[in-house]
């Protein structure tokens, strides 16, 4: 058999598994979507829960998903994105290097269970904060910052080989080359990291059963106080968010139609997931081209 036959047979191997990949997936997110397609509507998005009564909706849960989000991405981003630009830019190689890689790689393995526990014995118990937002949002930020920061070292590595000699040779310094010629050449692959974290937030349950909790109180929406536990925009108040709220219908079922609102929950995360992403990608490209000049 000829080289050329080979390299056709192979191509044809991998264009069908690829397929069948993509097929999996779509055939995945329709099954869900199609599911809970009777509960997309407004009323569901916005209502309340209601206990032990048909009809509630996933409002609260909905704004916890995204408040949590928010919180841990401003925690993960500049340290993530800061220690991607101390290894790929500052830290020489030998012991030191070593032995940050081991952490990272040690991090990346931990399952999310473990994470929870720790985030349960030192930002739950050991701050006597209890099942807060602050809570979750640091364990969550211990989940992420592994990717992150592997990402990051990645993307500036990559963009530092092509364009730092020259930033540095016309008289920039380190810094000014990093701030103002690598990271926006870097930027598209910082995103995906950034991406890949938002995810983790969206679909962790596990991590934040332990440290956000899986109730929450009643909200003043009017109250923008970041201690008040009747504020929603309080960092100190137990939340439940979307994904652990999927996880308390399907384990305990209280509610009457406790099916029908986890199909329906779940076909919100999914297109929640879906638009981040999109939507993502489109900002960085902008992003990216306003500094390239495109």
């Amino acid at each position: 058999m000829n080289a050329k036959r080979v390299d056709k047979i192979v191509t044809v191997i991998l264009y069908i598994i690829s397929i069948l990949i993509v097929g999996l997936l779509v055939a995945f997110i329709g099954y869900i979507i199609y599911n809970g397609r009777d509960s997309l509507n407004i009323h569901f998005l916005t209502s309340d829960p209601q206990i032990l009564q048909a009809g509630g909706g996933i409002g609260p849960e909905l704004f916890n998903s995204f408040y949590m989000l928010f919180l841990s991405l401003i925690i993960t981003i500049p340290i993530g994105v800061g220690a991607g630009i101390y290894l790929a830019e500052y830290v020489l190689p030998g012991k030191l290097l070593e032995i940050i890689s081991i952490c990272i790689e040690t991090m990346a393995s931990l399952p999310s269970i473990v994470v929870g526990l720790f985030g349960l014995l030192v930002f739950v118990t050991m701050t006597h904060w209890g099942y807060t937002m602050l809570s979750g949002a640091l364990a969550i930020t211990v989940l992420n910052l592994p990717s992150m920061t592997r990402v990051s070292e990645s993307a500036i590595k990559a963009s530092s080989a092509k364009v730092k000699e020259a930033s540095i040779g016309l008289g920039a310094s380190q810094w000014q080359t990093i701030q103002k010629v690598i990271l926006p050449s870097a930027m598209p692959q910082i995103l995906t990291g950034v991406i890949l974290a938002s995810g983790r937030v969206f679909g962790e349950a596990a991590a934040l059963l332990y440290t956000s909790g899986i109730s929450a109180p009643i909200l003043n929406y009017s109250n923008f106080s970041l201690t008040n536990n009747s504020s929603p925009f309080s960092i100190f108040r137990p939340a439940e968010t979307l994904a652990v709220h999927i996880w308390s219908l399907n384990s305990e079922g209280i509610v009457p139609d406790a099916t029908k609102i986890a199909t329906g929950s779940s076909a919100v995360l999914v297109i929640m997931v879906l638009l981040f992403n999109f939507l993502a990608r489109i900002i960085g490209k902008k992003i990216y081209n306003s500094y390239s000049g495109k």
